[in-house]
């Protein structure tokens, strides 16, 4: 039974597309996207003739989803282009709803930009507003030989900022051969800003660079100087790039740097992709809804009164909570910060895993507020702070039923 979101967030969602998909995608995640050839026939992007395109407006801090499918492996290249001040930021998962890449800026002057190989399948491309400001941006999907939306951070003919990163990266540390125990090195962005590492076969890995302090970012070049994936902030302040569809044999090269201070030492490794490490990530990031079976804590509120209040400690990791409701009506969830320094983030999700609502700093200073229409049934509410903090958050739960 569908859900309904409110004022501009259902105004998004009904100027986004035309087809809007009921089936479920990318483990649900691409539940209610927008097909980016306009329908399902059209989106196979391994033998359409030409690139599919929908303009996204995103709202109140919620999210596009473009769908697309390959009928078989596929050079592919993603884009989004935010119109006017928006800054768009980019995540593709897979069928499964594993995220397999992620980028911010790559497709230059604030526009994001993701190219890959990828495997038959459905796959979801994910555009939200970096700051949650209102943003209307294009999202394009195409291969590699059709026409980009995006000029490319590093697309600079004879000599220019391309040439200068493969020169970088050539000049950077050798961590050699990526084995079982994968690699590790700790250096600041100042001193260690590149860095190179060789796939002897094909494989899925992950990289990291942790040190909230220093707030590093990260970006992953492929052996053809193509970007394959870039984060900043993935947990907390620091960055992580999962590439769940292995990569390709060759020599990579790891570009690092950092935001509030660069010569802070940072910790930087290459491990293998852990598919259930990074689905708890993103269960721990409120990206995505945790099952209901017991393997992720959630705390029962049981069936909601009129008015909850709850006080709870919490950290940068999601904290999970189920409510039930036994009457349609409007539901008000606030996260209200009991210290100055506090930064409470909210998630809203029903028993399915879909997306209900999202808000940061929608209620008073820093504090967290949505709202939304609601159904008889249950539904799951995520709470944490934003960036590295941890603090004391009062949960205040309520809802207004409608007189007969």
């Amino acid at each position: 039974m569908p859900k309904f979101r409110l004022g501009f967030a259902a105004l998004a969602t009904l100027i986004a597309a035309p087809a809007a998909a009921q089936d479920t995608f990318c483990g649900e995640a691409g539940t209610g996207g927008q097909w980016i050839g306009g329908t399902a026939e059209t989106s196979d992007i391994a033998t359409a003739d030409s690139f599919g395109e929908q303009m996204a407006l995103v709202l109140n801090g919620n999210r596009f989803v473009g769908l697309f499918s390959l009928s078989e492996a596929t050079e592919v290249r993603i884009e989004a282009a935010g119109r006017g001040n928006g800054d768009p930021t980019l995540t593709l998962l897979g069928p499964d709803g594993t995220e397999v890449a992620t980028d911010d800026d790559s497709g230059g002057n604030g526009a994001s930009r993701i190219e890959t190989t990828l495997e038959p399948g459905a796959y979801c491309a994910v555009v939200r507003s970096f700051d949650d400001s209102p943003m209307t941006a294009f999202v394009r999907v195409g291969r590699i030989d059709m026409e980009a939306l995006t000029t490319g951070a590093n697309d600079a003919p004879d000599g220019g900022p391309s040439a200068e990163r493969v020169q970088s990266c050539a000049d950077g540390r050798d961590l050699g051969v990526m084995g079982a125990d994968g690699l590790s090195y700790q250096g600041s962005a100042a001193e260690a800003g590149f860095a190179r590492f060789t796939l002897e076969a094909p494989a899925a890995i992950s990289v990291t660079a942790d040190n909230a302090e220093a707030d590093p970012t990260l970006t992953l070049i492929g052996p053809d100087d193509e970007t394959v994936g870039e984060n900043d902030d993935f947990d907390g302040l620091n960055s992580r790039i999962d590439a769940s569809t292995p990569l390709a044999a060759g020599t990579y090269c790891i570009a690092l740097d950092a935001i509030s201070d660069r010569d802070l030492p940072i910790d930087v490794a290459v491990s293998a992709y852990d598919a259930a490490a990074a689905l708890a990530n993103l269960f721990a990031q409120g990206e995505a809804a945790p099952p209901m079976d017991g393997s992720v804590a959630i705390t029962d509120l049981g069936a909601l009164p009129n008015r909850l209040r709850r006080d709870e400690q919490i950290s940068g990791d999601a904290t999970w909570f189920s409510l039930t409701l036994d009457a349609p009506g409007l539901l008000l969830i606030e996260a209200i910060s009991s210290g100055s320094e506090g930064d409470p983030w909210l998630v809203m999700y029903d028993d399915l895993g879909r997306e209900i609502a999202q808000d940061d700093d929608g209620g008073d200073g820093t504090d967290a507020r949505l709202v939304a229409r609601t159904l008889p049934g249950t539904y799951l509410v995520g709470v944490k702070q934003v960036g590295d903090q941890s603090g004391f958050v009062r949960l205040l739960a309520e809802r207004f039923i409608p007189a007969p």
